[in-house]
């Protein structure tokens, strides 16, 4: 892949500190406010930038990564809350698939969570690049699971709606871009991956447990991210 362009998405500067301060001949670019980083990890030549919170920061640093910086993949990296009692803090969720779970024109008849236009609910995320990710974790070591990751502007912080989620989509996390990078990759017909360390519960001790462990979840989805490149 030593040809390809690497994007990576990163919602917060938390989860982003580590793979930029790693960067070589770094170069920086500001379009909408965001920073893109541009140079190389591992030899490979990535694209690195902070998007901020939520779908729409995600959706318009992953277009301008696809039509300004030309990037062939993308990486959206950070961290998650877990829907499952098969993940816990510092465990990793990788995406087979997204989800928008706020997304709901089910009042027209569609299924909850149909994206119009796509006319899907579940964007799958590249095989190849999951595969490679899962590969990643094995050698850096420690839990993790593949599955649905389910994306909405939203911090998922009760049981009612972990619940809701995980009922609905059958996601293993959640978070709030991860399904709006998706979307935009699908509709540009570029690989993606969403890779995401495990942060809080999900749940009601969500704001508490949040504060905790997002710096520790964080570097630990930066490690995943640095082995991926080193083998690509």
């Amino acid at each position: 892949m030593r040809n390809e362009i690497i994007g990576i998405i990163g919602a917060m500067r938390v989860e982003m500190e580590a793979l930029a301060a790693a960067l070589d001949n770094k170069k920086t670019e500001i379009v909408s406010d965001i920073e893109f980083h541009t140079g190389s990890l591992h030899g490979q030549d990535v694209v690195l930038a902070v998007c901020g919170v939520g779908k729409v920061f995600a959706a318009m640093c992953a277009q301008t990564m696809i039509l300004r910086f030309g990037v062939t993949k993308i990486i959206n990296t950070g961290v998650a809350g877990t829907l499952t009692d098969k993940l816990s803090v510092g465990d990793i969720a990788v995406a087979d698939d997204v989800v928008q779970h706020d997304m709901d024109t089910s009042p027209l008849g569609d299924p909850v969570g149909l994206i119009s236009g796509l006319n899907m609910v579940h964007m799958p995320s590249d095989t190849d690049l999951a595969n490679a990710v899962c590969a990643a974790i094995e050698k850096t070591g420690g839990n993790w699971l593949r599955g649905t990751i389910a994306s909405g502007d939203v911090f998922v912080a009760d049981a009612a709606k972990k619940t809701y989620i995980r009922d609905t989509f059958g996601a293993i996390a959640c978070e709030m871009e991860g399904a709006a990078i998706g979307h935009v990759c699908t509709v540009n017909h570029v690989p993606f991956v969403v890779v995401r360390a495990i942060s809080d519960g999900g749940n009601e001790d969500s704001p508490m447990d949040y504060p905790t462990f997002v710096k520790m979840a964080a570097a630990r989805s930066a490690e995943v991210v640095q082995c991926l490149l080193a083998d690509m």
